[in-house]
């Protein structure tokens, strides 16, 4: 028996990517694709599937087709409405899209009764076991920085990956050195901030998809954790994962650990 799937923000790289990465799964069934930008046009046109019906313009598409689950990889401010829509009609929620507060989480748990969602901010398993690792070494070093790459066109920084590795980092260790810095040369030379007094460094660069690397210091040595993602279908793994798995998880899960085990 397939999973009926529809895709909001079909028409970005991410969302292309989705519905193809769906439609050539044979448990999965893509029924619905909704992008504002592109609503009217012919899905081969925009996807790259070989479907003939219209991108649709609203949500009420995936409500018509019957989508049991839906994969969201829009940006901040429409993911919000979107999840919010998707548990009001009872359908699953899959999504990508980071940069969700507490008070953005609380509402999903609280809206997310009649139906799962699954909210990840890096669908790449081995993004996935870097944090896990980088988690695990934690404790047993005292300093640590760490230094996220993505392309030019991402609104947020630091990326939800830095910020998710930095807390549970922090939350694996109490014993971290205090920052020698006292004087910037060069404001922000340092990075920002993170949990426990954790530095983060966003870089922004054309030619970049998703990259990480976590880089941890004690007496004598380092230890250097790094993830690289070099294209949008390393992300479909664990997108697909997560869509046959959401209907599984009660209420909202946060990251690919839980369904991975780890």
């Amino acid at each position: 028996m397939t999973v009926r799937v529809g895709v909001f923000g079909a028409g970005g790289r991410m969302g292309s990517t989705v519905c193809r990465a769906v439609d050539a799964d044979p448990a999965l069934e893509l029924v619905a694709a909704v992008d504002p930008h592109h609503a009217g046009l012919d899905m081969r046109q925009v996807t790259g599937t070989d479907h003939s019906w219209q991108v649709a313009s609203s949500g009420q598409a995936f409500i018509d087709a019957g989508a049991e689950v839906v994969v969201d990889f829009t940006h901040l401010e429409a993911a919000r409405t979107n999840l919010l829509f998707l548990a009001e009609h009872g359908i699953h929620a899959v999504t990508g899209t980071t940069g969700f507060s507490d008070a953005d989480y609380n509402s999903f748990i609280a809206a997310f009764s009649s139906s799962n969602c699954v909210i990840a901010p890096n669908f790449a398993i081995g993004a996935v076991l870097m944090m896990r690792f980088a988690e695990l070494a934690a404790p047993y070093f005292e300093t640590a920085e760490i230094v996220e790459l993505h392309h030019d066109a991402k609104l947020d920084a630091p990326s939800g990956t830095a910020m998710l590795t930095a807390e549970r980092m922090a939350a694996a260790s109490s014993q971290w050195a205090e920052d020698p810095t006292r004087t910037e040369i060069l404001a922000g030379a340092r990075g920002g901030e993170g949990p426990a007094g954790i530095r983060v460094h966003a870089l922004r660069l054309r030619g970049m998809v998703a990259h990480q690397e976590v880089i941890l210091g004690t007496t004598g040595q380092t230890l250097s954790i790094r993830h690289d993602s070099y294209d949008r279908d390393s992300f479909m793994p664990g997108v697909v994962l997560a869509v046959k798995a959401v209907g599984d998880r009660p209420g909202v899960t946060v990251g690919l650990d839980p369904l991975l085990e780890l």
